[in-house]
């Protein structure tokens, strides 16, 4: 640790580290040398231990896995996961040191020092300790199965402090804030290993089977290290500086990756500055965990672009957010919106300078059929647009300025990284004259490896423009107001156009407005302090067309009424197009869409084959209609769907949206037995608006089932029941957690002949050990029953819900023997054994329970009272075993003992076994939007 002498910087870290391969582990003598550069006397200093965070399964990492519901970390062995063993923490004078692990961040370290550090001097902390590695599984961090390390924040790092402590647990986000540090690391390894680092490499000590590899890096924040006994980086050398890549693209030669390499660090130099460092790591790892969603992530087999474009746009993102993350040195939490905002903006320039005419879906917008469809037709680079829209129109987008621990999955890792790389795009087009380029570049010539700040850099733009931007660093980057434009009014005189353009939102974002004359523009405009409405004039100068906002940098919300035609009859109504299959909306159009539909609803209608006609477009839309004839093979008849639904979203409270609408519904329910529902229907959905990460929800909703059946010549069904119309009120709260479930559900029905109100309460744990225990508890009773004495169609079931709602996916919902009557859908009483009285006409409780046994299988046991006029109440239970493949959506039970006595081994036994599954893609979807949304 001599070496430190040689070395000046803030801080000063020296490192002796031992890697033994069979148990993942280094053991670790570490030296902090910690400079207090703060006006502040510090009696503590904080360290963070980012490799404990895997420790246990109740860190806030751990949490963070449970909450995007990935099971891998509660599942893993113990020895899978990492940790770290502090056995000393000395002084410079080798006293020992007072030190605890924190109780809200086991990953950070609290030292209380035996003298305080004074303003301008420098304490000596020596640490030893054991670190083990976790798998790669979790993170890609960590060993992999090929026994390849790759090391991030892997060592014990100092806080930053500057007036305050920054420190904060480890969430998977690659967000660790520390103060530059001049680092010299000895790493003793097996000889067969190559160690690969951005940090440069002064010396090499062979020892037998050990080498010990010596590095140095002056100034840093990261050193990303991979140790390996096949090392897959490549060394490419350019005037700049190094770069060390393991991103690959199959049908590329390796004099084509160099050429395209040299290429890229041009552009980067040329746009972002000189790199103070002589190599940059770019590793396949990095692009994984960070990369160009899309088309881009198609297997290999399935080539959309050029495989240059590929490699040149895997390299250049890794590339960008390498460089600027070294070289602007800013909170990688709280103000991150600066850095990936760069990274995006400067992923656009690279691509309209060099591949302009490249489209959204590469080489397929070439294909017969395909070419025609407006998704085909837009840039490359509209895909930034697109992937944040997708979370403005579903009302879950979050302001830039938000902490990115705060931020749900997509917008943390897409979404708000494309908002701040489109606007910096729309505030450069808005300054004009290269004004934002250069300042960019001052910028980060002048902060260049010094910690700064986004309010630093709104300071110097402001300064170098006369525009007003407030509405920039304000509006856009603060909150989450949307923005929409659209014309109001356009009056034509004989020399001039008076234009009146309406700003729906309430922010002082700017409008483009353009003028053409067929393609050609004429004039190109910027209206400024747009509030309510505001009104211009312009030449008429042979325009024939207005629009705003035209090239889609702007993240508009609705760019439906963007476009106004002069002097046409179709000024103010965009004539209709129908287009064949779901696409990009295009704001030109009144779009129809028409797809094929092959479905298979029952096994009475079979497979029914039609066309459905709809406007969902791949954004959504508040006003979504759908109209869906379809002819069922099985019943020989015209079955169907219709549609039509409106959602106000509610931004800034808990109050999320508003739905409402009308739904239609012809189907068969048993052979040659066919039904019909209309319903109108009401809902209020909540969530917390102050934290869109909690995954509780809360719906009330209200509506009215109308039904009518006929029965054909041919049916095998009575009908115990006239015609009905039920008004049904229900709420439902919903936390659906991957270690803690819960789900309150409550129902109030009235109809002419009964009224009826039920609870049911659903409880899930899965415990540390990967135990699991779910509870469920129903309760439902009559608060008057005049329906037929002998007719069950309305009463509450035991074990298979008669459904007189239509809610319910029965593929057989007549069966009374045979597969599909053993289908089971838990509701109401939620047994699975069919027991002597299934039915109760007056009131139900119910019970039910399950526990693990191992891995998938568990055991089941149900318990309830029955109650039915004018006979005794029932007390009845079973009990089996269940298979849980997937949760939810497909499991098998396996009935034991029940009221009925031993089920197992009778004749019948076959029949008794009943099946929860699903054939709607649209349910097992589900599984991968909760990860994300």
């Amino acid at each position: 640790m001599a070496f430190a002498q040689f070395l000046t910087s803030q801080n000063v870290i020296n490192i002796d580290a031992k890697l033994d391969v069979p148990s993942k582990s280094l053991t670790i003598e570490q030296q902090i040398i910690y400079q207090n550069t703060s006006n502040d006397t510090l009696k503590t200093i904080y360290l963070n231990d980012w490799n404990n965070a895997y420790s246990t399964k109740k860190t806030p990492l751990a949490k963070r896995f449970e909450m995007e519901f990935s099971t891998k970390f509660h599942f893993a062995k113990s020895e899978q996961r990492g940790f770290t063993v502090v056995t000393s923490i000395l002084s410079e004078q080798n006293d020992s040191l007072n030190f605890n692990y924190l109780k809200e961040h086991p990953d950070v370290i609290e030292v209380h020092l035996k003298k305080p550090l004074l303003p301008g001097t420098s304490y000596n902390i020596n640490l030893s300790y054991l670190s083990v590695v976790p798998d790669a599984t979790f993170t890609d961090y960590g060993i992999d199965k090929n026994n390849t390390f790759n090391l991030k924040y892997w060592y014990i790092l100092p806080a930053l402090y500057d007036g305050e402590w920054h420190y904060y647990s480890n969430k998977n986000l690659d967000d660790l804030l520390i103060p530059k540090a001049d680092i010299f690391i000895n790493m003793q390894h097996p000889r067969n290993y190559t160690v690969v680092s951005e940090l440069d490499v002064v010396n090499f000590l062979p020892d037998g089977p050990i080498q010990t590899t010596s590095l140095l890096g002056k100034d840093r924040t990261d050193t990303f290290m991979v140790i390996s006994t096949y090392p897959n980086y490549k060394f490419v050398q350019t005037d700049q500086f190094t770069i060390i890549s393991n991103i690959t693209e199959k049908g590329l030669k390796p004099e084509e990756k160099a050429i395209y390499t040299d290429k890229i660090v041009r552009f980067l130099t040329d746009n972002l500055g000189s790199y103070p460092h002589q190599k940059l790591v770019v590793s396949n790892l990095a692009y994984t965990r960070d990369p160009l969603y899309g088309l881009n992530q198609l297997p290999d087999f399935i080539k959309v672009f050029p495989d240059n474009f590929q490699y040149e746009l895997k390299l250049l993102k890794t590339a960008l957010k390498k460089y600027i993350d070294n070289i602007l040195l800013m909170h990688p939490r709280n103000d991150y919106w600066l850095s990936e905002g760069l990274q995006i903006y400067y992923m656009m320039k690279y691509v309209e300078i060099n591949y302009p005419d490249t489209k959204l879906m590469g080489t397929l917008s070439n294909i017969w059929g395909v070419r025609s469809f407006n998704v085909a037709k837009v840039d490359f680079n509209f895909q930034y647009y697109l992937f944040f829209m997708e979370m403005a129109r579903k009302n879950n987008d979050q302001p830039l300025s938000m902490p990115k621990d705060q931020l749900i999955k997509f917008n943390a890792n897409i979404a708000n990284k494309y908002k701040a790389g489109l606007g910096l795009k729309y505030l450069d087009e808005f300054i004009n004259a290269d004004v934002f380029e250069k300042t960019v570049g001052e910028f980060l010539g002048n902060k260049k490896l010094q910690y700064t700040t986004s309010k630093e850099f709104e300071s110097l733009l402001k300064q170098k423009t006369t525009k007003d931007i407030d509405w920039f660093f304000k509006d856009y980057i603060q909150t989450r107001k949307k923005i929409d434009f659209k014309f109001e009014d356009v009056i034509t005189t004989e020399d001039s156009i008076i234009i009146t353009i309406k700003n729906k939102r309430n922010h002082a974002v700017p409008a483009r407005l353009r003028a053409f004359q067929k393609d050609s523009v004429k004039q190109s405009i910027w209206i400024e302090n747009i509030k309510g409405s505001k009104t211009i004039s312009i030449a008429r100068d042979s325009i024939d067309n207005l629009v705003l906002n035209e090239d889609n940098v702007l993240p508009e919300f609705n760019r439906r009424d963007n476009y106004h035609k002069i002097n046409s009859f179709f000024a103010s109504r965009k004539p209709f197009q129908v287009r064949l299959f779901k696409d990009l909306e295009d704001p030109k159009y009144n779009q129809v869409f028409m797809m094929p539909l092959v479905e298979f609803g029952n096994i009475y209608d079979g497979l029914t084959l039609g066309a459905k006609l709809y406007n969902k477009t791949l954004l959504r839309r508040r006003l979504n209609y759908r109209f869906s004839p379809q002819y069922a093979t099985n019943s020989n008849t015209l079955t169907g769907s219709a549609s039509v639904f409106y959602t106000h979203n509610i931004e800034n409270r808990d109050l999320f949206d508003i739905s409402y609408g009308l739904s239609a519904n012809y189907r068969s329910f048993a052979q040659d037995a066919f039904f019909t529902t209309f319903t109108p229907q009401l809902s209020f959905t909540f969530r917390k608006d102050s934290d869109f990460r909690d995954d509780m929800t809360q719906q009330v909703s209200l509506r009215y089932v109308n039904i009518r059946r006929r029965l054909g010549p041919d049916a095998i069904v009575e009908l115990d029941e006239p015609d009905y119309g039920v008004l049904n009120l229900r709420y439902v709260l919903r936390n659906p957690g991957l270690i803690n479930y819960n789900r309150l559900y409550g129902d109030f029905q009235i109809a002419d002949n009964f009224s009826k109100i039920a609870v049911n309460y659903e409880y899930r744990k899965l415990f540390e050990n990967n135990q699991q225990f779910s509870f469920r508890f129903f309760a439902g009773a009559f608060l008057y029953n005049n329906t037929a004495g002998d007719s069950n169609f309305f009463s509450f079931a035991l074990d298979r819900p008669t459904d007189y709602l239509f809610d319910f996916p029965y593929l057989g919902r007549s069966e009374d023997s045979g597969i599909f009557s053993q289908q089971l859908i838990i509701a109401e009483g939620g047994f699975k054994s069919k027991l002597a009285t299934p039915f109760a006409n007056q009131w139900m409780t119910t019970a039910n329970f399950s526990a693990s046994i191992w891995r998938y299988i568990q055991a089941y046991g149900d318990v309830g009272l029955v109650k039915n006029k004018f006979d005794s109440t029932k007390f009845v239970y079973d009990s089996g075993i269940r298979l849980v493949l997937v949760e939810d959506y497909f499991e098998i039970f396996f009935p034991v003992y029940s009221s009925l006595g031993w089920e197992l081994g009778q004749q019948d036994y076959d029949q008794r076994i009943r099946f929860m599954f699903t054939v709607d893609p649209q349910v097992l979807l589900g599984l991968f939007r909760r990860k994300w949304y």
